[in-house]
């Protein structure tokens, strides 16, 4: 049982960091459904299977994946993650260093979870995955009003309820989901994008209302090359869809390839003048999932374990504390967090929102 979320971690008030540890840009990424379990321990050996884990070649899977430390096996599933966020920034949720993140809305799945993320609170009032247009202001609508972020935010999913959790009637910037055509936004990469949104069309589809990560990827790169923006959400979801299709070898693959995203996208930002050193990464995902040879492939309420979550943050302000020990957090703090980390203070906003983690942003 997971222990009471800690007061001196979700009591204590706003406050904005010194201009010194404020990041200029702000990327913010969500990896659908992927489990604490892979992230902070690796692959589970008794998924590595036919019969649990819809394995297609077990010999080839454990060979990538598995290795009897599960240090070793955290890294051989995300490198990145473990060589860099690790190291450099971030990483709360491990039970092991007696830390927690929690969903709030009681829901477990994603569309509940994506507006705790992005709203800063749980709205018992969403209790589906509809194609609802969200009521609530996102903290990237939020942003987008404020005159330094106006007209330079950018939001990328690969799932097509994005843009209706986005509201992106509403919103006032570009929000491309699901199997939308993505954008060009200069001429040299209109050649880039054709030939996208081509291989998007004739390739076939395993789920109607989420495309391949790639293609969400590719996109979201495009415009971070060309228009650079000061805001961008990533919104990546094969590792869910790939559970729930009972696939844990390509769930795998999934999460080591959103890993390597993660790895290309930070390396462009480092090696970009307007990003270099001034751009704050923050990370997580919309629920957890339950455990088990069958429950590892759903989420809910009635399932144990799904409100079990991580969050993981690098970049300026973000003080390097690796696997943070002893830290009790909330899925709605995600949006407050983000905010702060480019000294705007988001629980002005609204008096449900969630103040940001303490861990990260300093007072």
């Amino acid at each position: 049982m997971l222990k009471p979320l800690l007061s001196l971690l979700v009591l204590f008030p706003v406050s904005v960091s010194s201009a010194a540890e404020v990041a200029e840009n702000l990327v913010l990424v969500t990896l659908d459904g992927l489990r604490w379990q892979e992230l902070f321990t690796g692959a589970e050996e008794m998924l590595i299977d036919k019969d649990a884990g819809g394995v297609d070649d077990v010999r080839l899977t454990r060979q990538r994946f598995w290795a009897d430390s599960p240090e070793t096996r955290r890294r051989l599933l995300m490198p990145f993650v473990w060589g860099a966020v690790a190291e450099q920034g971030q990483l709360v949720g491990d039970p092991e260093h007696g830390s927690s993140v929690a969903c709030t809305n009681g829901r477990f799945f994603s569309y509940p979870g994506y507006n705790e993320i992005l709203c800063g609170f749980g709205d018992p009032e969403i209790d589906s995955n509809d194609a609802n247009y969200n009521k609530n202001t996102t903290v990237l609508e939020w942003l987008h009003r404020k005159p330094r972020f106006k007209g330079s935010v950018a939001a990328f999913g690969s799932w097509d309820r994005f843009e209706h959790i986005i509201n992106a009637k509403r919103c006032g910037f570009y929000v491309n989901a699901g199997w939308q055509p993505l954008k060009a936004f200069a001429e040299q990469s209109a050649a880039e994008i054709d030939q996208l949104n081509r291989y998007a069309s004739e390739l076939p589809r395993v789920w109607n209302g989420v495309r391949y990560d790639l293609f969400t990827f590719r996109g979201a790169m495009a415009c971070l090359r060309d228009q650079q923006p000061r805001v961008l959400y990533l919104a990546l979801g094969e590792t869910d869809d790939w559970c729930h299709k009972g696939r844990y070898d390509l769930y795998l693959d999934s999460a080591r390839r959103s890993d390597d995203y993660l790895r290309e996208l930070w390396s462009t930002l480092q090696s970009t003048p307007r990003y270099r050193g001034k751009t704050a990464l923050l990370i997580t995902t919309d629920h957890g999932r339950g455990s088990g040879r069958e429950g590892w492939k759903n989420h809910g309420a009635d399932l144990p374990g799904s409100d079990r979550m991580w969050m993981a943050a690098l970049g300026p302000g973000v003080p390097p504390l690796g696997v943070v020990e002893n830290a009790h957090a909330t899925q709605a703090q995600f949006a407050a967090t983000a905010a702060a980390l480019v000294g705007e203070d988001f629980t002005t906003h609204d008096e449900r929102v969630a103040p940001p983690l303490q861990t990260i942003v300093r007072q």
